[in-house]
């Protein structure tokens, strides 16, 4: 199936596409531009609404509203075009910024921040009332996340250690434990970035540098591939009425003659595959 061409904004690093479900749009974003685009399908018209300072990844809260994470690890919330600061910096994350992020069952959120030239990156989950833990240090990139059917198991991936992590996970503290290797991605092949999860339980995995969706089964096992006229392939999500239409975010639009046509473009595949809505944050302004 060929991939269909819903958007092309060029964008430098398109990512985090997610449905919103109360307006029945998707949305997503470039990184380093601070834009914001959403598109509805029912209409077929998209546009970019917002742009800022950089936004590394965004959840859709209860009410509606983007909880966005930024550079420095600032988090704010993106509502009616104003910006409601939950936290204004992070004082270990000022050379930083935040990259894939996930809402759990709670309305707390997983969020990870890139490494610097100092130190690695970290993974944190932010409290429904805007308090921050720090769960693992020592990361190379930190990047897509996504939660098992039965919610007793969390996702994570590790873009430069080319390995997508399974954990346990603890609905009611949060808390994640017994980390273990769920794919480790061959040298050559492209590196795992954004991720999701249907609802058979299959993981599927964008791959950065590798023109391609993976899709793994429980297991493991690689159960197909599906290829994309941009190299650097970031990030998917489910969405439209029945959960069956797949948006993937792409990067490399300011360099389209090396990085492929659809580049920096937002794409749509259906392949009768079902997906599963994800979470809504849930968290208060102090």
């Amino acid at each position: 199936m060929e991939p269909e061409l819903i958007a092309d904004y060029r964008c430098v690093t398109g990512e985090n596409p997610l449905w919103h479900p109360i307006e029945k749009r998707l949305y997503w974003i470039d990184i380093p531009t601070g834009r914001i685009f959403r598109y509805d399908p029912a209409t077929g018209e998209h546009e970019q609404f917002y742009e800022g300072e950089v936004i590394g990844g965004f959840t859709i809260q209860a009410d509606g509203s983007l909880l966005l994470f930024m550079a420095r690890g600032a988090v704010k919330i993106l509502r009616d075009g104003e910006l409601i600061t939950i936290i204004d910096e992070i004082p270990d994350e000022r050379e930083s910024r935040f990259n894939d992020v996930i809402a759990d069952p709670e309305g707390r959120v997983f969020c990870g921040t890139m490494s610097t030239r100092s130190r690695p990156g970290r993974l944190y989950r932010l409290e429904r009332d805007g308090r921050l833990t720090k769960l693992l240090d020592g990361i190379g990139t930190s990047n897509g996340l996504g939660f098992t059917p039965d919610r007793k198991g969390l996702y994570y991936t590790d873009s430069r250690r080319r390995e997508i992590y399974l954990f346990d996970y603890d609905r009611g503290t949060g808390e994640i434990t017994n980390q273990r290797v769920f794919v480790r991605v061959p040298e050559g092949e492209g590196v795992p970035d954004g991720m999701t999860v249907d609802s058979e339980g299959y993981v599927w995995s964008a791959r950065w540098d590798g023109g391609c969706l993976v899709r793994y089964a429980p297991d493991g096992c690689e159960e197909r591939r599906i290829y994309f006229p941009a190299r650097k392939v970031s990030s998917l999500t489910f969405g439209g009425e029945d959960y069956t239409d797949i948006y993937v975010t792409t990067a490399g639009g300011n360099d389209k003659e090396n990085e492929g046509w659809g580049a920096g473009a937002l794409f749509r595949i259906n392949l009768g595959i079902k997906g599963v809505p994800e979470f809504f944050s849930r968290i208060s302004p102090a």
